[in-house]
């Protein structure tokens, strides 16, 4: 039997709203948030900059921040307990909600939404 995995979703989904208030939501669905910021992608002049995704998957959430790809400084400040919930670069899986490595993924999202409010 698949895990339910909506409040789970419902939880990281208002933790990325609440820590990147400058960014934009593009797509809001049940089981998808995404977010880009309000300038364009450097190399895609006509497309903005992709900053998140919170998105329900079939075997857990997973939690997107792009500021890591692009920066080493902003990937210096994961922690070493979210470290191990990265699937790639810029990927978190939670099956379940955590309040303490939740509250270390709010302070990285508001260090990736603070690089993402101007063009880097």
């Amino acid at each position: 039997m698949a895990a339910d995995f909506g409040p789970l979703y419902e939880d990281l989904r208002a933790l990325m709203l609440r820590s990147a208030p400058g960014m934009v939501v593009t797509t809001d669905t049940d089981g998808e948030l995404q977010m880009v910021a309000r300038w364009r992608h450097r190399l895609k002049p006509n497309a903005p900059m992709w900053f998140g995704k919170v998105q329900r998957g079939k075997a857990y959430v997973s939690y997107h921040l792009m500021p890591l790809y692009l920066s080493q400084d902003l990937l210096a400040q994961v922690p070493e307990a979210l470290n191990r919930r990265k699937r790639g670069k810029t990927c978190f899986a939670f099956k379940a909600a955590d309040p303490a490595l939740f509250a270390d993924l709010a302070r990285l999202t508001e260090a990736c939404a603070a690089a993402f409010a101007a063009p880097i």
